[in-house]
């Protein structure tokens, strides 16, 4: 399988095509700026695909061009699925990167993919119009959309969460400045995701959105006295008002259900590494 990868230099592309290619598929890096239509077409056509992942995206929720957003998340997936379109033969399988943040927040716990989308922030919206863009395309290609819950990684940058409080930590820093401690996340392993992803390129229905998810939330209390017993250091931590958003999303855990029970027709079962094991990993890269 010759699969066409966006993002392939970020967080996650970078170990998807580490584990597509151990599992023997070719990866073929996109070069061209989803802007650019014309250089979108040209590449596209000379790759010819069998199989497509599109990861790139601006994905920090607090980035500071709401316009941005739209740009990349929305309007560049468009330019993609032009060019896909256009090809001669169509790719077997396009799998796009949507995210569990199109569910906001709502009562339900854990959250499957039944659940109406009410998105709270530019992140959640341009996300979920790129999803609603993307049907239009669905009786042209067979796209595959996935909603990933938080997760985490070496690599991630330190303008999210829990990499910022893996530095801190590395660094035995003397206090760190957050936002709200008590929200909920899964903070599952970015292995477990390129796993996933690389099954639902195999089996995923077309049509289909999945949630990648583990099910377990964590408290970001939680994740701090995790990282406090495995390095012995205590630090103070600041709750600055400035880093808690007007529109948190305060809970936001995944049922996985759809995507095991998917998996397991295949005999395939998907494990997330305990959330300690993807600290210390974290930890041994920042070279504490």
């Amino acid at each position: 399988m010759r699969i066409l990868l966006t993002g392939a230099n970020g967080f996650t592309g970078r170990p998807f095509a580490e584990a597509a290619r151990a599992a023997g598929r070719v990866v073929v890096p996109l070069k061209a700026n989803l802007a650019d239509r014309d250089a979108l077409r040209h590449e596209v056509l000379e790759t010819r695909p069998d199989a497509v992942v599109h990861l790139a995206a601006i994905s920090f929720v607090g980035h500071a061009d709401d316009g941005a957003f739209y740009a990349v998340n929305t309007v560049g997936t468009c330019n993609l699925l032009v060019a896909l379109a256009a090809l001669p033969n169509r790719p077997q399988k396009v799998l796009l990167a949507s995210s569990a943040n199109v569910y906001g927040n709502c009562d339900a716990s854990p959250i499957d993919e039944t659940q109406p989308p009410a998105p709270v922030n530019h992140y959640a919206m341009s996300k979920l119009a790129m999803e609603h863009m993307a049907r239009t395309y669905a009786n042209r290609l067979p796209l595959v959309i996935t909603r990933p819950f938080n997760y985490t990684g070496p690599g991630q940058n330190v303008n999210f969460v829990i990499p910022k409080l893996v530095d801190h930590f590395a660094r035995k820093a003397a206090s760190i400045a957050l936002g709200n401690l008590h929200v909920e996340r899964e903070f599952n392993d970015v292995q477990m995701v390129c796993n996933a992803y690389l099954q639902l390129l195999e089996h995923g229905e077309p049509g289909e959105a999945y949630n990648v998810c583990s099910g377990q939330p964590y408290t970001l209390q939680h994740v701090i006295d995790t990282l406090s017993r495995i390095t012995g250091h205590a630090m103070h931590v600041e709750v600055n008002p400035a880093f808690v958003r007007a529109n948190e999303v305060h809970r936001l855990c995944g049922s996985p259900a759809k995507l095991q029970a998917l998996l397991v027709k295949q005999g395939y079962a998907s494990t997330n590494p305990p959330l300690e094991d993807t600290l210390q990993r974290m930890l041994s890269a920042a070279g504490a």
